[in-house]
């Protein structure tokens, strides 16, 4: 047994493996992901900064799907804040 954090409530969860989101948080990171990715296939060259302010959402949240490996990227850096 593993305890994480929830990166979205900050609540701490006890699971099997690592996680990254507790199962009350779950829709809410499915909902995020999916519109991280509609986005980045309208434009695809997006920074951090550029997702999170047209989606009302902080460049933290961003950064957190890259460093969980949810977004991988062809060409070039996404850079860190």
């Amino acid at each position: 047994m593993v305890v994480n954090v929830c990166k979205h409530c900050q609540r701490q969860y006890i699971a099997n493996t690592k996680g990254f989101c507790c199962s009350r948080c779950k829709d809410i990171d499915s909902m995020r992901f999916e519109q991280i990715k509609a986005y980045l296939k309208h434009y695809p060259n997006s920074s951090a900064f550029q997702l999170a302010d047209a989606l009302n959402m902080t460049a933290y949240t961003v950064l957190k799907y890259v460093e969980e490996g949810s977004l991988v990227f062809g060409k070039g850096t996404f850079e860190r804040l």
